[in-house]
């Protein structure tokens, strides 16, 4: 997400959030009976919890086997920590203008560096291998968030194009906005979509079988099946609505970030919204020791929701 940009997203998101009814079909959903969908994903008479406002803008949460998060403060160029014991801690300083992360099977933190566009895997003990440099010889727009695949190690990620200050350069080297792929062990990922205005949030099913991505210009969130090779096929619209970070819960639900959190079920049903006292929310995830708590970047803070739910990531 562009930190520069979010305020004439947020306003677009929230005329959106703001009708009345969403009719899917022969059903439509009022404020009254979403409130009692979303009792049970979580206690709707409580609000979420700030945990922190110290930072300039926060994106790219990613949480490991512990239930620890990791997030990023973009323009501080930070990745900080945020403990299942309630502790606040700086991780990494000078990391690549880090924006989405996720992490892989061995426990190594997959950056979307964009500094100088790039993606990053991050060690444990911090040391950075560059996993991509460029495409075809030319830079990558600037890679934004990222999902891997557990089973096969392959990683997706999301290449908009959002100029930063710390670039020289003003226009993008490629010919578009696109999706890529990088199988295990490849030093240059592949093309496997081509189709969106500008892909930005991306998440997988913990079987692999689909992934999601949206499209926060053409504000939708589309569903692709998974092939083994990681090429993607039988595109479909599942959402009307476009996102920044998405994840997943344990039943299938999707959790869309902008103007706070919408949450849709596997069928395409708005089931629940999440207001956050913020700007923006940029991204999201599962944590704590039981990932029942939903940790959430928005804007100059990070935020908690105690939930009835899991999350699979």
């Amino acid at each position: 997400m562009n930190y520069k940009q979010i305020f004439p997203l947020a306003t677009l998101a929230a005329a959106a959030i703001l009708i009345s009814t969403t009719a899917i079909g022969n059903r439509a959903f009022t404020r009254s009976n979403l409130q009692d969908s979303a009792y049970t994903l979580y206690d709707t008479t409580t609000k979420v919890q700030m945990i922190s406002n110290q930072f300039s803008f926060t994106e790219g949460p990613a949480t490991d086997k512990k239930g620890d998060v990791y997030f990023t403060d973009q323009p501080n160029n930070k990745i900080w920590k945020y403990g299942t014991d309630g502790k606040l801690t700086l991780f990494m300083d000078s990391a690549g203008r880090s924006n989405g992360m996720y992490f892989d099977k061995k426990g190594n933190l997959i950056s979307c560096a964009d500094e100088k566009d790039e993606l990053w895997s991050i060690a444990p003990d911090k040391k950075v291998t560059v996993l991509v440099k460029t495409f075809g010889g030319k830079l990558l727009n600037g890679p934004n968030d990222v999902w891997v695949d557990r089973g096969t190690g392959g990683i997706y990620f999301t290449d908009p194009y959002y100029q930063r200050d710390y670039w020289t350069r003003q226009q993008s080297d490629l010919d578009g906005m696109k999706v890529y792929y990088l199988p295990k062990g490849a030093s240059e990922p592949t093309i496997v979509s081509d189709q969106l205005k500008k892909p930005n949030g991306i998440t997988g099913t913990p079987d692999g079988k689909y992934l999601y991505v949206a499209d926060i210009n053409g504000n939708k969130t589309y569903r692709f099946a998974r092939k083994a090779d990681g090429t993607l096929t039988d595109m479909q619209t599942f959402a009307n609505q476009g996102s920044d970070g998405i994840t997943i819960d344990e039943h299938g639900n999707l959790y869309l970030c902008g103007k706070g959190v919408t949450v849709y079920n596997p069928a395409g049903i708005k089931i629940a919204y999440i207001d956050i006292p913020e700007p923006w929310t940029a991204n999201i995830c599962f944590a704590g020791k039981n990932r029942d708590i939903l940790f959430m970047t928005a804007s100059k803070a990070i935020y908690t929701l105690k939930m009835k739910v899991r999350g699979v990531e």
